[in-house]
């Protein structure tokens, strides 16, 4: 139930599979260029509108998309045609047209440091990005990959939730002390 003395949204945090998966950037800027090699990365098929090009049909189909223009009344519009398709819609800086945001991120091999302030503001969200992933080096690459390897081993002996978690806490407090 939600804490009616709550004034700020919460948002449930996760990591996304987009491979193969088709997604929508609405835009032709800079932002969208970035927006449009993120989803790329993770092995996502991008669709790219030119704003004035837009029709609601673009959504069909669609997983999730990304807005990236300065148009006030198409932003809105493009959320809009999103919610009604059931489809996430982040609309870069506006928050309250977005079903999701998207974090500051820094990627370190298979580590990812995310960070989100809840759309409040994205400046202190990349500045705390930067100090978390000065923390991350090459040995917690390094350890994660080993980590990974031993997964099927434990998975396959270790027959609870909690006896796995034990088994890599532990793993892990001896690699990293």
């Amino acid at each position: 139930m939600p804490n009616p003395e709550q004034t700020e949204q919460l948002h449930y945090v996760a990591c996304l599979d987009l491979t193969s998966r088709s997604c929508l950037v609405v835009g032709s800027g800079k932002m969208a260029r970035e927006k449009v090699e993120g989803l790329r990365t993770t092995g996502a098929i991008v669709t790219v509108v030119a704003p004035q090009d837009y029709r609601a049909a673009d959504l069909e189909g669609i997983w999730l998309a990304v807005v990236a223009t300065s148009d006030d009344e198409l932003n809105r519009r493009i959320s809009a045609d999103a919610e009604a398709r059931r489809v996430f819609c982040n609309v870069a800086d506006v928050p309250e047209l977005c079903s999701f945001i998207l974090p500051a991120l820094h990627r370190r091999g298979p580590i990812t440091v995310a960070v989100s302030t809840g759309g409040a503001s994205p400046a202190l969200a990349q500045w705390l990005r930067d100090r978390f992933a000065s923390q991350v080096g090459f040995e917690h690459e390094q350890l994660a990959g080993e980590l990974r390897k031993r997964r099927p081993w434990a998975k396959k002996n270790l027959h609870s939730y909690e006896e796995r978690r034990d088994y890599f806490r532990e793993l892990v407090t001896q690699a990293l002390g």
